[in-house]
């Protein structure tokens, strides 16, 4: 069984210092971010999602989520490669669908199901 990415979807860096973070990528950028919550904040750089996650842990850097059609499918062609679930399938809101796996190097890979994404 083999995935079919669709491309790069969403970086997400982990930032405990929310306010902080997002008043310093909003300077670096030069806007504000499209979607603003206590528990994520989403800016809209080239077309892309770059997020900040104000519960992740630096240590484990940022994460990387790769476009799927289905990420259930994915992330099963990914266990019967030898990977192992790291973060299950979750439902994170407006039908955005994501799940992540940790291959047997131990590098986190993710997958996203966005309907929403248009590559510009």
């Amino acid at each position: 069984m083999r995935a079919r990415l669709l491309g790069l979807r969403t970086v997400i860096y982990p930032e405990p210092e929310l306010e902080a973070s997002k008043l310093w990528w909003t300077e670096f950028l030069g806007t504000p971010p499209h979607f603003d919550e206590p528990f994520y904040v989403g800016f809209n750089p080239g077309g892309y999602e770059l997020g900040l996650l104000p519960d992740g842990d630096p240590a484990t850097g940022s994460l990387t989520y790769w476009g799927v059609d289905d990420v259930a499918s994915a992330v099963e062609a990914a266990l019967s490669a030898g990977a192992s679930e790291h973060a299950p399938e979750t439902d994170v809101g407006d039908g955005i669908i994501t799940a992540t796996v940790q291959t047997p190097d131990g590098s986190i890979v993710g997958f996203i199901y966005n309907p929403h994404f248009n590559a510009t």
